[in-house]
């Protein structure tokens, strides 16, 4: 079906069921994404306070055949919450919407706003003296809503999980205008399909998320880290199966990072402190959160002992207070900002089984190698399979010279994480930039399922048109 602008006509109607500075025209920082390959095409946002004029916007969008963008806080990176082209879509942004509606410590259970920033959130459960887990390089500016909207993943999904793992409930808007109250506080609720599942990580597609009742945990009474020198990919896979073999689930962060990330952050960020004088070919920092009653220092002690013995690790820090665990932290969570600066050809957020990581990163290098001279900066969250595989122009060169060479490099890496059973997007979502790999690379009986569904709940096709699907 043909969807309508959201031209000045529907604004003015709209307008009319809304109270005063509910909409505005659309500021220049709504239209953009942080990697700038697109630029929005709306014209007009809308800033509720409340569920219900939520539901009334998304209502008169369906009534006029309005395309309706959900907004969170502009971070994500496969172009999910700009719309380039097509009949300009209504902006929803949930910015105003950001109370943290209470928390049961003795639950393990926080509500939520979708408009909440997940920093506030995590400061909210610590004054409780709980955890909320969700960890990643956005956290100040990233909001729940978009955060469950792309089943976001992060640093601590070893440990908790990704996004949708950290959900008892929500509650949405869905395509007609109706409200979802599904914002239970239950482990347990095995009345009909799981709507929440369906939410999560649809990008907007299915309705909007408006609040949501999340997972806290208790505080680890210690937590531990560690900077080590590996020996190899396949060797940081071994000492990953020697850290968990010991310390099963207390193993919370484990990252793999290679020497061209610290030499991004060299010559890009050089406030960004590094423990060594020259950076090592390939580290792990990894991360232990402890009991009462143990020390995280004699634990990774003895991990290092074994890794030692085993010639897994030829160096390694243990981090000897707070604010040296998270310098450890800090020029890993720089990384991302120093690939911007570079300017990657191409980007995968890619994921394949642990057991074939190495071999990837083999095939991935050697398959390059046919088609061109590049940098890599090969990094990511190596404990539950996902890297962050990015192409670089050679050094002094600009990446406008690898234009022609772009979709052969994207094509050439997703191929082979394909062949090894793996995914083309681990967490970052489809949004619009990945379209045509989900076509490309998605099984075909799941995505007429996909189909299916979203004709079911969104008939007229109003809720972030042109994301995920086609």
């Amino acid at each position: 079906m043909h969807l309508s602008a959201a031209d000045a006509p529907f604004a003015e109607r709209l307008s009319a069921d809304l109270p005063p500075d509910t909409l505005r025209r659309t500021e220049p920082r709504y239209l953009e994404e942080p990697r700038g390959r697109w630029h929005g095409c709306s014209n007009w946002v809308a800033l509720p306070r409340n569920t219900q004029e939520v539901a009334t916007i998304v209502k008169t969008c369906a009534q006029n055949r309005v395309g309706v963008l959900p907004y969170g806080g502009g971070t994500g990176l496969v172009g999910g919450q700009v719309a380039p082209n097509g009949p300009a879509p209504l902006l929803l942004s949930l910015e105003r919407m950001t109370a943290i509606r209470n928390i049961y410590p003795l639950e393990n259970v926080a509500l939520v706003e979708a408009g909440a920033i997940l920093s506030d959130v995590q400061t909210a459960a610590e004054r409780q003296d709980r955890l909320f887990p969700l960890s990643l390089a956005s956290e100040g500016s990233a909001r729940i809503g978009g955060l469950l909207a792309t089943n976001a993943g992060g640093t601590n999904v070893l440990r908790y999980g990704n996004a949708r793992d950290l959900v008892l409930g929500l509650e949405a808007v869905l395509p007609d205008g109706s409200i979802w109250n599904g914002l239970k506080r239950l482990r347990k609720d095995n009345t009909g399909y799981d709507l929440r599942h369906l939410l999560l990580g649809s990008e907007g597609t299915l309705g909007v998320i408006t609040a949501a009742s999340l997972k806290l945990f208790p505080r680890p009474a210690a937590v531990g880290t560690a900077l080590l020198t590996v020996a190899s990919p396949k060797a940081a896979l071994s000492l990953l199966a020697i850290a968990r073999d010991r310390l099963g689930d207390t193993v919370t962060g484990f990252e793999l990072m290679h020497r061209t990330g610290f030499d991004f952050l060299s010559d890009c960020l050089p406030d960004v402190r590094q423990p060594w004088a020259q950076a090592p070919e390939w580290s792990v920092l990894m991360e232990i959160s402890l009991p009462s009653g143990l020390s995280p220092q004699t634990v990774l002690e003895d991990i290092l002992t074994l890794a030692f013995e085993a010639d897994l690790v030829s160096d390694g820090l243990i981090a000897q207070s707070l604010a040296q665990a998270q310098s450890f932290w800090d020029m890993r969570e720089h990384i991302p900002e120093a690939n911007r600066v570079i300017g990657s050809i191409s980007s995968h957020d890619i994921s394949v089984p642990l057991s074939a990581l190495p071999t990837f990163i083999d095939q991935a290098g050697a398959a390059l190698d046919q088609i061109g001279t590049f940098r890599v900066n090969c990094f990511g969250h190596l404990g539950d399979g996902n890297l962050h595989y990015n192409v670089f122009p050679a050094k002094g060169r600009d990446r406008t010279l690898y234009n022609e060479q772009r979709d052969t490099i994207k094509t050439c890496i997703h191929d082979l994480v394909h062949a090894l059973d793996g995914s083309v997007s681990a967490e970052h979502g489809i949004g619009r930039f990945k379209v045509d790999d989900l076509e490309r690379y998605g099984d075909p009986a799941k995505l007429s399922a996909m189909r299916a569904i979203k004709a079911a709940l969104d008939p007229i096709g109003i809720m972030n048109p042109g994301a995920v699907l086609r």
